[in-house]
């Protein structure tokens, strides 16, 4: 069984796929490699829940080539997964993003070290909120 924090990801990871889908179905892809790209990233989400460390890398391309091929949706990948995969899709993350992500890893290891539970969405709408005090 999945941590939640990998579980979370999977479910991201299940949501971009059901609109890389939704793409093919509209037929708005021009080359005929839509179907193998989608069978790569099935191999990712099998592979992934056993061997999370061994499988960064095949996602670090997989969203890379998103972006590339499919730049039509790139504003529909989920950032989490971005900063879950790290490496080159760090690259696709502004400065000020990777900051608000470094300190919710923070937060996580924290949480994880004194066996308490840890929201990650909570967590990140707490860090994403204005700090000067204005209410809008």
């Amino acid at each position: 069984m999945p941590s939640p924090y990998l579980a979370h990801h999977l479910a991201l990871l299940q949501h971009l796929r059901s609109i890389l889908v939704a793409l093919g179905d509209a037929e708005q892809i021009p080359d005929d490699t839509h179907a193998l790209f989608l069978e790569r990233y099935d191999e990712l989400l099998d592979a992934l829940p056993g061997d999370t460390e061994g499988n960064l890398y095949l996602g670090q391309d997989l969203l890379s080539q998103v972006f590339h091929r499919y730049p039509q949706i790139a504003h529909l990948v989920p950032r989490d997964l971005l900063w879950f995969f790290g490496g080159d899709c760090l690259h696709f993350m502004p400065d000020e993003e990777i900051q608000l992500y470094q300190q919710l890893d923070e937060r996580r290891f924290a949480a994880e070290e004194q066996d308490e539970p840890f929201d990650w969405n909570a967590e990140k709408q707490l860090l994403a909120m204005p700090t000067d005090g204005s209410r809008h």
